[in-house]
């Protein structure tokens, strides 16, 4: 029996070839696209649908699915929305809002999924080259998959293998379906899009980083190295000590501050007590992976940085979390909340002891960290750039 697929799915599942081939059909050049009711429509979706998926917001409640226009208009609208959002991040080139972007596109389509009739989840899987009733994935296409599945069965190692077909379970197929529907979304990103069209969106660019530099500061704070995961902390102290890193362990360290906001000169910083410290080719390397040459890199997941032998001395947190990011927000939150409580014990040996207590609190506020700054200097410097 032929599945047919309408306009109306391709709302739900905009990744699809036919949809790509709606869009065509009545788009044409986006420089005049842009400049059409429709387009202008569509382009402020598509910059909705880049925030959403910035703060972390995946997946649509029943009462949005119901909010959806169907009719025709409004189906032009959502689905250019989302191969504007594509041009859009190819613009910014930036890895992290890439990767963001695809993971909440994914999981709104699998939600769609879940409740869809089985002919047309089937014709969506084949698709994208998925047997849904198959217990096996070809190999190639299993590497692939899995290369941004964190979690450990996930790694080959841990799988059967027979014959070139990796063996799945069958609770296991919906999930290694979302996956392949985040590496169809994320193939070819960012493309090469022309200067003009570019410059075009830059309003909408600039507007989108300074959201994504908020939700940063929102999300990781100032930077506190007492809250670095394990494997960083031991990268620092390795340079500290005038030692030479890994090259995986350069690109992870390097990547991880610059993902928290560590600005490009102090990560330099880090780097001039290595015995091969060469300060033009350091500043290369630090800028390429910051997004000078016009792609930023996210630092390297838990199971990525095992493979290298970067991940070391892992505590009780590290067995919660698979990425040195999540690591970090979770250990802020901790010591945040520690923090809080050991203030309010404080308040009350201050009260107790007067003067005394207030000269322990001037004290506290020259506390040098491991790279000698004063720490009441670097709160100085992260209040200015908050409120800039």
């Amino acid at each position: 029996m032929r599945v047919r697929i309408d306009e109306k799915d391709f709302i739900n599942y905009p990744f699809l070839k036919e949809s790509q081939n709606f869009v065509s059909g009545y788009a044409g050049s986006p420089e005049r696209f842009l400049l059409t009711s429709t387009g202008k429509a569509a382009l402020a979706h598509a910059k909705d649908r880049i925030l959403s998926s910035i703060a972390g917001k995946s997946g649509l409640k029943a009462a949005d699915r119901a909010a959806i226009p169907t009719d025709s208009q409004g189906i032009k609208v959502i689905v250019s929305g989302y191969a504007l959002a594509r041009v859009i991040i190819s613009c910014m080139k930036d890895r992290m809002i890439i990767d963001r972007f695809s993971r909440s596109e994914a999981q709104n389509a699998y939600e769609c999924l879940i409740d869809e009739e089985p002919g047309k989840k089937v014709f969506v899987a084949t698709s994208l080259g998925i047997d849904i009733d198959a217990d096996v994935v070809p190999l190639v296409s299993y590497v692939e998959l899995s290369a941004g599945m964190r979690e450990e069965r996930w790694r080959l190692v841990n799988r059967d293998i027979e014959r070139g077909m990796v063996k799945v379970k069958k609770n296991e197929t919906d999930e290694i379906l979302r996956e392949s529907i985040r590496v169809t979304i994320s193939r070819n990103l960012p493309l090469p899009i022309p200067l003009g069209i570019c410059e075009v969106l830059a309003p909408v660019v600039k507007e989108i980083s300074e959201a994504e530099q908020q939700h940063l500061l929102e999300q990781f704070g100032s930077v506190e190295e007492s809250s670095f995961p394990p494997c960083m902390q031991a990268l620092i102290l390795a340079l500290s000590a005038g030692t030479n890193i890994s090259h995986p362990g350069r690109f992870a360290l390097t990547a991880f501050l610059h993902n928290i906001g560590m600005n490009s000169s102090d990560i330099i910083g880090l780097y001039c007590r290595a015995p091969d410290f060469d300060l033009s080719r350091t500043m290369y390397q630090v800028q390429h992976i910051s997004g000078r040459g016009g792609t930023e890199y996210t630092a390297p997941s838990c199971a990525a940085m095992r493979t290298t032998a970067v991940c070391v001395k892992k505590d009780q947190l590290c067995e919660r979390v698979s990425h040195p990011l999540s690591y970090y927000k979770q250990k802020k939150r901790n010591d945040k909340k520690k923090f809080t409580a050991q203030s309010g014990n404080m308040l009350v040996d201050r009260n107790a002891g007067g003067a005394h207590g207030e000269k322990e609190a001037c004290n506290g506020e020259n506390i040098r960290d491991s790279r000698g700054h004063q720490q009441g200097e670097h709160n100085q410097e992260n209040n200015k750039k908050n409120q800039s």
